[in-house]
């Protein structure tokens, strides 16, 4: 018997089978080798001039201490990153079920039986009283995988498991890319909303002026009409700016995750005071986007897919599952571990597939799912080359805007003195100070949304060339 263990242990040892998954090579990268050129976008700067995205981590990139502050809160409490954590957690189980698989399974078990049995069953006299008791270590129906098919699933899971991990890492860059647009676009509304406080107050005035002189006889009516809309147009965009405000601090609760209202500490003024976020660069192509995580996870997902044609293959050849025991019987309890009571059970099996027509459809499955598993592989190659194209492009542009619509504020700012002049001298109507007093409030306006575009786009640059969260 002490043989026969050691042959086990051995078949343990050894036979761990070859696998008939088909050997994985990374696919070629279905995009252009660099970075689109143009009028559009700003030459490439040299790697050791800046650092890459995935080389700098979050808090590296971002230096807004408040920002900081509710990125921590968010990375503790949100529910979205916390159950892309459980779901790495159960691919960690599973895929541990699925390893252990390729190992026996050891069992110990012990059995005590007393019965009667009358004359009818044993062709003798009377009854008798049977007792039997027994105590046995083996295993169980144990696979041995000749043919690598358990190998297959276990690789199947791991590679599952390995991409449910990528998908978390990219849960927390993106977590980090949306608490910092969501904590952008708050202090843009708030500074948009004290601007139109601040022009409200000023038509206000205005209206009060023309008021009086309209009273005195010196400004007609329509003048004073004309003021009045602009005091309500202000008072509209304080109520809409308010709202919108409003908004943004609950879309940061909601990112949070915090059941406590955010302190008012870490809310921010407006995007002036915001501090800016760190450079980063591009990088090549293949370089960077194969780095992301999720491209990480879709081509983990794809490694999945060639496992389990391996799985499929296999189930086309025998299995081969053994079963033994080594114990000890007998009739008397006290006599259970006595000289002579050993028993031993070896019991190998062999089962054959002959005609199963599913063998073939699964095998049929796995083809199209690894086709499937590489198509999505690439699209989420080309969509990342696309989406940080994009971020390029706007990089490349957003300072020209912005020096641009600066410009034009001063010129309104210049335009908006020279009517309220004209108009106090009687040479020109009321209709060209409301002209240029709408044209200011709007440039002023959109020099905002253009300083927020840059800030965010910064940041999802940081985001879709897979930022070391």
């Amino acid at each position: 018997m002490n043989k026969l263990l050691y042959l086990t242990t051995c078949a343990v040892l050894i036979f761990q089978g070859c696998s008939l998954a088909p050997r994985y090579e990374q696919p070629g990268v279905p995009i252009p080798s660099s970075w689109p050129e143009g009028a559009a976008y700003q030459p490439a700067r040299a790697s050791a001039d800046v650092a890459m995205a995935s080389e700098i981590e979050w808090r590296d990139f971002i230096a807004d201490d408040q920002l900081k502050a509710l990125i921590e809160l968010a990375l503790k409490n949100n529910r979205d990153l916390r159950l892309a954590a459980l779901n790495v957690q159960k691919a960690r189980g599973m895929y541990g079920i699925q390893r252990a698989e390729l190992f026996p399974t050891i069992d110990a078990s012990a059995v005590g039986a007393n019965r009667r049995m009358s004359a009818a069953s044993y062709g003798g006299g009377g009854s008798i009283d049977v007792e039997q008791y027994s105590v046995d270590l083996g295993i169980s129906s144990w696979e041995i995988d000749f043919f690598g098919r358990l190998r297959s699933l276990k690789d199947q899971a791991l590679e599952e498991y390995l991409a449910t991990e990528e998908a978390q890492r990219g849960a927390r860059v993106s977590l980090v890319f949306e608490i910092t647009n969501a904590y952008l676009a708050l202090a843009a509304d708030q500074q948009i909303l004290q601007l139109a406080k601040t022009t409200y107050d000023a038509q206000k005035q205005t209206y009060e002026l023309i008021r009086r002189r309209f009273e005195a006889g010196v400004s007609n009516e329509l003048d004073l009409q004309r003021a009045q809309t602009q005091v309500d147009a202000a008072r509209v965009d304080i109520s809409q700016y308010t709202q919108m405000t409003a908004q943004d601090r609950n879309a940061l609760q909601l990112l949070t995750g915090t059941t406590d209202p955010i302190p008012s500490d870490l809310l921010p003024g407006d995007l002036n005071g915001v501090a800016p976020l760190s450079d980063i660069s591009a990088g090549l192509p293949s370089e960077t986007l194969l780095a992301r995580p999720d491209i990480l996870a879709a081509e983990h997902r794809l490694k999945a897919a060639y496992a389990s044609i391996g799985a499929a293959r296999a189930a086309f050849f025998p299995r081969i599952s053994l079963t033994t025991t080594f114990g000890s019987a007998s009739g008397d309890l006290t006599k259970l571990f006595q000289s002579g009571t050993e028993t031993w059970n070896y019991t190998p099996q062999l089962v054959l597939p002959i005609f199963d027509s599913r063998l073939r459809s699964a095998y049929q499955v796995t083809q199209a799912e690894k086709d499937i598993m590489l198509t999505q592989y690439e699209s989420a190659i080309q969509n990342a080359f696309r989406e940080t194209a994009d971020a390029l492009a706007v990089k490349g542009t957003i300072d020209e805007r912005i020096q641009a619509q600066e410009s034009m504020v001063n010129a309104f700012e210049k335009a908006l003195g020279l009517s309220e002049e004209r108009y106090q001298k009687g040479i020109d109507s009321y209709l060209g100070v409301l002209d240029s007093q709408r044209s200011l409030y709007a440039a002023r306006q959109q020099l905002v949304n253009l300083q927020l575009i840059r800030f965010a786009n910064q940041a999802r640059l940081y985001a879709v060339l897979g930022g070391g969260a």
